[in-house]
């Protein structure tokens, strides 16, 4: 933790994993949760990155291959002790590191392989944890949080999930950030709060009260009895897939034609 100001991923890091086993840009670390021990991940800047557009919060070609390696290593460690502990995604990603250098070397690959290795933890029983503590944004989120079993959120400023920035979401629908704003407000899917995104089904738990850049004792303390309460949920649960993701009662109404889209090509796959 070199750095002066750490971003929100480094610090929720800290808080709830204490030193990193690894440099960044992918924090990597086991420590005590809910009465075991739990693997955590985060992606934090790193200034002296080779690839100039990776040297942010960012998940490019090193961060998506890394994340692959910890999430498999972890799963590896268990398999020889027998054991499937949790793992725990710290998300505060800002997006994906495109560039051409980037799109010749195959950041799609590295991406790729992040988002099988949180698959195959959780394909393998290892219940996977994101807890969004800043931006998810993009496919930065899509590689790391979203294959989680259970996805929860702090209710605080700068914490959201969206496909781009506001600003780049304007330009594109040649609106002004307030119009995009405004139309968050109707449109669940185009709002950029926390709130807006939980009635989608895909937030599992949103966390108030809790100060993302200053924690104090109290709020990490919390914040753990969550992810402690969502890992018991995934085992008691016992699938492994992320079918309860269409099955709540604000995924039911805000995401009917999705369902019912899912329904018929299911329908139309088993009759063939």
């Amino acid at each position: 933790m070199s750095d002066a100001q750490p971003s929100r991923g480094a610090r929720w890091f800290q808080a709830l994993a204490g030193e990193s086993i690894s440099q960044a840009p992918v924090l990597s670390g086991d420590a005590p949760l809910g009465g075991e021990t739990a693997h955590f991940f985060s992606v934090v800047p790193d200034p002296a990155n080779r690839f100039p557009r990776a040297t942010d919060n960012v998940v490019g070609l090193e961060q998506g291959w890394r994340l692959a390696r910890a999430a498999r290593d972890a799963v590896a460690r268990d398999e020889a002790s027998g054991t499937r502990r949790p793992i725990v995604a710290i998300v505060d990603v800002k997006s994906q590191a495109y560039g051409y250098r980037e799109e010749m070397l195959g950041i799609h690959l590295a991406c790729a392989a992040a988002v099988d290795a949180y698959a195959a933890a959780r394909d393998a029983g290892h219940p996977v944890i994101a807890l969004i503590v800043g931006p998810a944004m993009s496919g930065a989120f899509l590689a790391h949080g979203y294959q989680g079993n259970r996805i929860v959120a702090l209710d605080a400023p700068g914490t959201m999930v969206h496909a781009m920035g506001k600003e780049a979401a304007a330009r594109v629908t040649r609106r002004t950030v307030e119009a995009l704003d405004a139309l968050g407000e109707t449109i669940v899917p185009m709002s950029y709060s926390m709130t807006s995104f939980a009635k989608l089904g895909l937030l599992d738990q949103l966390i108030d009260g809790v100060d993302a850049d200053a924690p104090d004792a109290a709020q990490i303390e919390r914040v753990r009895q969550v992810l402690a309460e969502q890992i018991r949920s995934v085992r008691d649960d016992g699938r492994r897939n992320l079918a309860h993701r269409l099955e709540s009662a604000a995924a039911q109404k805000n995401r009917a034609a999705s369902i019912e889209v899912r329904r018929r090509l299911a329908e139309q796959w088993d009759a063939v």
